[in-house]
């Protein structure tokens, strides 16, 4: 079930991309705030509808056990959040999709795998596919740049500040992703419940705090109620933390870069519901990925 769950992922964090480009305000100098408190909130929710569903029993220490790897995930979205204010001029997608590549290379470093032929095909498609993709979509920016009429906002143009976002994403989502693998998977030091619940109340006491910051110290008005495009973001970001979790108890090292192949989904969901048009060469890189997601589902299988 590690494939299925792995490629729910993909797509909800697909999906939340597409609304996280849509949310986000390039003038606006806390919208990354704003996405952390409708995440949070989100998160916050679905942990205690699923704890009383459940009737699971949660202990507060397993906040400070999973706390690493809650931390740096915590801290990587909050650092993506801000660069998706410097995206249009920056390479943020190749090289933020290839913190997964990163983390099974850790993985298959530090701890004992065999992969087949087949698996390590379907993950050297499905990594370079998600590196093309992006590369593509940073030249059409470019070209769409190069072809406006209007002055270029100038925080667009320092060119640290639009590749230091992404850079810092890479390094700490793939620790973070690399913790996460050691705790579920290699070492089994919590289980996926515990795990998920930790997580969600954790970016749920961060959107408090990022909540009590926007209102009393920066005085800035917020009504969660109007925040669609956020909300939507933040519920489909929740839906891939929960089988995203369950994911990588199971088979982290390849799990991880093919989650990471949910910038496919993003280009697939923004040709239908943006109108944005697709070249030939993008259609043929998303056929390509796709194929190395059977080839990792047809060796599960096997």
């Amino acid at each position: 079930m590690w494939f299925v769950f792995a490629l729910l992922t993909a797509l909800a964090w697909g999906g939340a991309d597409l609304f996280y480009k849509k949310g986000t305000d390039s003038n606006d100098k806390l919208s990354h705030i704003k996405i952390i408190i409708m995440v949070g909130l989100v998160m916050g929710i679905h942990a205690t509808g699923y704890l009383l569903f459940k009737g699971i029993t949660f202990h507060p220490i397993d906040l400070l056990t999973y706390l690493p790897v809650s931390g740096l995930y915590i801290l990587s979205m909050g650092i993506g959040y801000i660069g998706l204010r410097y995206l249009e001029l920056s390479i943020a997608s190749p090289i933020q999709n290839s913190s997964g590549a990163v983390t099974a290379i850790l993985i298959f470093i530090f701890f004992t795998h065999e992969l087949g032929v087949i698996e390590v095909l379907g993950l050297i498609i499905i990594t370079l596919g998600v590196i093309g993709i992006a590369v593509l979509e940073k030249k059409a920016e470019n070209e769409a740049l190069q072809n406006r009429s209007v002055e270029i906002d100038k925080k667009y143009k320092i060119g640290f500040m639009a590749i230091i976002f992404p850079i810092l994403y890479a390094f700490i989502d793939g620790l973070g992703t690399f913790a996460d693998a050691i705790y579920l998977d290699e070492l089994n030091l919590i289980s996926e419940d515990s795990a998920l619940l930790a997580y969600e109340y954790t970016f749920f006491i961060c959107a408090v705090l990022s909540f009590g910051y926007l209102k009393l110290i920066k005085k800035e008005s917020f009504n969660v109620f109007t925040e669609r495009d956020k909300a939507s973001a933040a519920i489909l970001e929740t839906i891939g933390q929960f089988f995203y979790v369950f994911a990588m108890a199971k088979n982290a090292i390849i799990a991880a870069p093919l989650i990471a192949s949910y910038s496919i989904f993003s280009v697939i969901l923004s040709r239908i519901f943006l109108k944005e048009k697709l070249k030939k060469m993008q259609y043929a890189i998303i056929i390509v990925v796709i194929f190395g997601i059977a080839l990792l589902g047809i060796a599960d299988e096997l």
